[in-house]
C-alpha cells in the first residue's frame, strides 16, 4: 500500500494541463474570497485556503518533470494544508465560519 501511494504522491508532474486546471481553481476560490471580503462584508477563510492548496498543486504539476521530489514534497504540502481546513471545519468551525 505505501509503495503505491509513494508512486502516486512522488511520480512525474502531469503537466501543463494539470497545473492550468489547479490555477484556475486557485484563481476562482480568490475571487470568492474577495466577493465576499469587499463587496458582502464578511470573510471566507476556508476559499483563501483551499486557493492556496490549490495553487500549491498547479505549482507541483507545472514543474519539469526531472523534479519529481520537490512536486511530491509539494503535493504532500497541499494534502496536509487540504487537511488541516478539514480539521478546522470539523473541530473549530468558528474559526472558519465566523461567530454566529
Amino acid at each position: 500500500m505505501s509503495s503505491k501511494i509513494k508512486d502516486v504522491v512522488f511520480s512525474e508532474p502531469s503537466g501543463r494541463l494539470h497545473a492550468f486546471v489547479m490555477f484556475a481553481g486557485a484563481l476562482v476560490m480568490l475571487s470568492i474570497y474577495i466577493y465576499y471580503g469587499i463587496l458582502l462584508d464578511g470573510s471566507s477563510l476556508s476559499s483563501l485556503i483551499m486557493a492556496v492548496g490549490f495553487a500549491l498543486s498547479g505549482f507541483a504539476e507545472s514543474l519539469p518533470t526531472e523534479r519529481r521530489q520537490i512536486a511530491g514534497g509539494l503535493r504532500v504540502t497541499a494534502i496536509l494544508w487540504l487537511l488541516g481546513l478539514l480539521g478546522l471545519t470539523i473541530f473549530a468551525p468558528e474559526v472558519i465560519l465566523g461567530p454566529r
